[in-house]
């Protein structure tokens, strides 16, 4: 694309963006800061042409985001004493030793503690650990920049984390990049930002949460804040990467989110994505197989209430032959909550002998709690075994009364009931640790 600098709408982005955000770091390596600079200007340029989406785009026709539009968000401003935040609620015992942590979107090594692991594993893209060289074929370069969201991201791109996993390696410990929102009195936006890089034969196992210092996603919060998430995975031939994906902003919040997968020949990518958080909640994921023997397995959690709105919208392409897929996302929805899902599988003529399975299924708690499901399937190979659904049901009174007659009070039913529902996914995060909070936090949540 032509970035056409002298465009007025073009400048008008830049230059709010530079004014607002600064984009001085001389004591950088001038080719790390040419290359940032050029994703934040390509993002620049994509946002200055782009509409905000509404109801009328076919995309976003259920989620309304006109409270997004009707708030003056200003960039986040970084809290001088970050010392004074206590993170123990949110330190992994598995991972407590590689722990990469973001305020406001801006790397605090007074957080962090990378002591366990190599910095060349994980660190942050202004460290200059890992070269201009290397970093220029990913940084900005997944498909899907050219969405509003997205560009916005890159255009306010200063900092962000990176795990970097050389051809070969086998990271035992888990990584944890802790991503903070700090509320500073006013409307802020933030801009997180992750670029993963798994080197062929390389394994991996990723923890990416997003929080509000209040620790809890059920708190009231004092001021509306903007999370503008992206995420970038690439996985070189026969790479593995088992990422969970954390979400528990405020209740005031809107957090808006990419994933975006890259996968060469005889990858196996899992995603464990978990939605509790925000008052408005969206996140796309866009996994493309771009080799033979590519795994892709989905599995997805939401649980809200109260008038919160979660969106999970996913497609996964299958562009060679031999490749797989599994979905599986669940939502508990309570109250006036409203949940959206839209998945979608391409399975073209070149992908033959493609596996690809895809279901959503929904708790309903409420009489006003809403569900809008579209599980979609895009198929014009002729050798494949695929399938696709939904569901959408309430708990069962005949389940909930037998265990009534096993001398369970009705409500200790319900709950049993609920978490063995939500334990389907949560059971397959790989830190036990993570497990048992989220199942306390899902407990609380769903108290009738």
């Amino acid at each position: 694309m032509d970035l056409n600098r002298e465009s007025p709408r073009f400048q008008a982005v830049q230059q709010l963006l530079n004014t607002r955000l600064g984009f001085d770091r001389p004591q950088l390596d001038p080719a790390l800061v040419s290359l940032i600079q050029a994703v934040r200007e390509y993002g620049a340029a994509i946002a200055s042409e782009l509409q905000f989406p509404s109801s009328q785009d076919e995309e976003w026709r259920f989620t309304d985001i006109s409270r997004l539009l009707g708030v003056n968000f200003q960039p986040a401003t970084f809290p001088e004493e970050t010392l004074k935040i206590d993170i123990t609620p949110f330190i992994l015992p598995e991972a407590a030793n590689s722990r990469l942590v973001f305020v406001n979107g801006v790397y605090s090594p007074d957080l962090s503690d990378l002591s366990g692991v190599n910095l060349e594993t994980v660190t942050h893209l202004l460290s200059g650990v890992v070269p201009e060289a290397k970093l220029n074929p990913y940084l900005g370069k997944q498909p899907g920049t050219q969405e509003v969201f997205t560009a916005l991201n890159s255009a306010s791109l200063q900092d962000g984390a990176l795990v970097w996993i050389p051809a070969n390696q086998v990271v035992e410990t888990p990584i944890h990049v802790l991503f903070l929102s700090a509320e500073n009195g006013e409307p802020a936006l933030a801009s997180p930002r992750t670029l993963v890089v798994a080197g062929a034969n390389s394994s991996v196992t990723l923890v990416e949460q997003y929080v509000t210092i209040s620790s809890c996603p059920a708190a009231p919060g004092i001021t509306p804040y903007f999370s503008n998430a992206v995420t970038e995975v690439w996985l070189e031939d026969n790479a593995q990467v088992n990422h969970t994906r954390i979400q528990q902003e405020g209740q005031q919040s809107i957090h808006i989110s990419k994933t975006a997968i890259c996968q060469n020949r005889d990858s196996r990518y899992t995603l464990n994505g978990i939605s509790l958080g925000a008052g408005l909640s969206r996140h796309t994921i866009d996994a493309i197989q771009q080799g033979e023997g590519t795994q892709t397995t989905l599995n997805g959690l939401t649980e809200i209430t109260g008038k919160q709105c979660s969106d999970t919208h996913s497609s996964i392409n299958h562009l060679y032959p031999n490749g797989s897929s599994n979905q599986l996302h669940k939502c508990i929805v309570d109250r006036n909550a409203h949940a959206i899902f839209n998945g979608k599988v391409f399975v073209p003529k070149a992908a033959q002998l493609t596996h690809a399975q895809q279901l959503n299924r929904n708790l309903i708690l409420s009489d006003k709690a809403k569900v809008d499901t579209k599980p979609q399937l895009q198929i014009t190979a002729d050798n494949v075994k695929c399938s696709h659904g939904a569901t959408v049901s309430q708990l069962e009174e005949e389940e909930v009364f037998y265990l009534q007659s096993r001398g369970l009070s009705q409500e200790a039913s319900r709950h049993l009931l609920i978490d063995a529902f939500a334990n389907d996914i949560l059971s397959r995060i790989p830190l036990t640790s993570l497990q048992t909070t989220l199942a306390q936090c899902l407990s609380c949540r769903t108290h009738f």
